[in-house]
């Protein structure tokens, strides 16, 4: 069920909410306390957004699939929740510049590593010159391989992404691309039997979703970006408030691994 957050007041708002659709499941970026309020790096991108436009700003916590045909018949007035720019996404709705990045990076099995004389800052050319290296995908997300799978090497696709992780944990495949938080989080639970590489095999631009044909409203959000590496702008803000958070996260990069490109 969609169902309105959050209502964060701006300093003198005056018009009527910006109502922004957000899948509330994907920390740090958007997720909520323990008081079930929205909070996260893209809550705070919205709240500011709001204040950009001298309005209240709505969160709008819709499931991911939801968001842009919630967009489409009119739930919200824009997406913003880590959504990546892709082509096929592009014929539905209207994006902004990106403003974050999000790499594909790898979770390998341990032992393959060492097998294969790997380490963290090994390359994803290093991956594709082992022969027999076996990949592990994910049902609905086989973008994601479109290098390996077109050098013709071996993937199975695993029905959700626990379930991937775990057959690179088992040594029944040896590789899996996935953006950062998952390769880390599925390396934190097993250190002993995986390793991450990080040299990114792509890196997929962020943006802002908007209904085709909201033209003003685009370019407003399009200035409110062009805001962001100002002096004190949104990136500096941002790093202040969860770069030692996303470090901690990551083990290796702060807010510059999503901030640049």
């Amino acid at each position: 069920t969609v169902a309105a957050l959050a209502l964060v007041t701006g300093c003198g708002a005056t018009a009527d909410p910006i109502r922004v659709g957000m899948a509330l499941t994907f920390p740090p970026f958007e997720t909520v306390d323990a008081s079930n309020n929205p909070e996260g790096i893209s809550v705070d991108v919205a709240n500011a957004f709001g204040s950009f436009l001298n309005r209240e700003t709505t969160i709008v916590n819709t499931a991911f699939p939801g968001l842009i045909p919630g967009l489409n018949s009119g739930d919200f007035d824009i997406v913003i929740s880590s959504m990546s720019i892709t082509p096929a996404r592009q014929e539905i709705v209207d994006f902004t510049n990106p403003y974050f990045y999000f790499k594909i990076i790898t979770l390998v099995n341990k032992e393959f590593a060492v097998e294969n004389d790997l380490n963290e800052d090994s390359t994803t050319e290093d991956l594709l010159a082992i022969d027999g290296a076996r990949f592990a995908g994910i049902v609905g997300s086989s973008v994601l391989l479109d290098i390996p799978r077109s050098l013709s090497k071996t993937i199975t696709d695993y029905e959700n992404l626990g379930l991937a992780i775990e057959s690179v944990v088992q040594g029944t495949e040896d590789i899996l691309l996935m953006s950062a938080s998952p390769v880390v989080n599925g390396f934190k639970a097993n250190r002993d039997k995986t390793m991450v590489i990080w040299d990114p095999w792509s890196s997929n631009q962020i943006g802002m979703a908007i209904k085709k044909g909201n033209t003003d409203l685009l370019n407003l959000a399009n200035d409110f970006i062009a805001t962001f590496d100002d002096e004190d702008g949104l990136y500096s803000v941002l790093r202040e408030k969860y770069d030692a958070s996303v470090t901690a996260q990551l083990e290796r990069y702060g807010m510059d691994f999503y901030i640049l490109p």
